[in-house]
């Protein structure tokens, strides 16, 4: 039989001893949010303070070597996020430079609405492929399909969209008041 060894159940003082909160002196305690679990002033509402039981290094998955911050010269990680993974500066929160890991596609395809702009192939944070004007916020035009750079026959929009319908792929019309279809040769 074997012996248990009773130091390793023993309580020490320190133990039990709460961290005080740096702003008000009251007693940290573990609090549960909506994105886990995090330390809190126990003094709340009267006291805000809260912080983080993860380290903040745990959101970048891989620092890019030879790379550097167009802001600060630091160099620049793959990041992730509440949207996805991204391009952030290992100095963050003091630099707060951020780019896209995907870049947009410009089609060359003039924007129907403005006629200033052209459309741009982009993804939605739900990861779904949409064409937007580049003129934004002045041009909101957008369109779910793929543009294609022939007018409609009906009504004369400046692109018609390819989408597939019972199985055959056709242009239509992306106007609501037109819908024109035809299926494509």
């Amino acid at each position: 039989m074997s012996k248990i060894d009773h130091q390793l159940f023993s309580t020490h003082e320190h133990a039990l001893e709460r961290e005080p909160c740096p702003e008000c002196g009251a007693a940290l305690v573990i609090r549960q949010g909506k994105h886990g679990p995090f330390l809190g002033c126990a003094s709340y509402p009267a006291c805000d303070y809260i912080r983080s039981l993860t380290p903040s290094s745990r959101d970048i998955e891989k620092v890019l070597e030879g790379s550097a911050c167009p802001d600060c010269g630091q160099p620049l990680a793959i990041k992730k996020g509440r949207y996805g993974l991204f391009v952030g500066c290992t100095q963050y929160p003091a630099c707060q430079h951020m780019a896209s890991l995907q870049e947009s596609d410009d089609t060359q395809i003039p924007c129907p609405a403005c006629g200033k702009g052209h459309l741009l192939s982009r993804t939605s944070r739900y990861g779904k492929q949409f064409y937007s004007c580049n003129d934004y916020p002045h041009c909101k035009y957008v369109v779910n399909d793929k543009p294609v750079a022939v007018p409609c026959s009906k009504c004369g929009w400046g692109i018609v969209v390819e989408k597939r319908v019972r199985g055959t792929l056709r242009l239509i019309c992306p106007q609501k008041k037109c819908g024109h279809q035809n299926e494509q040769v």
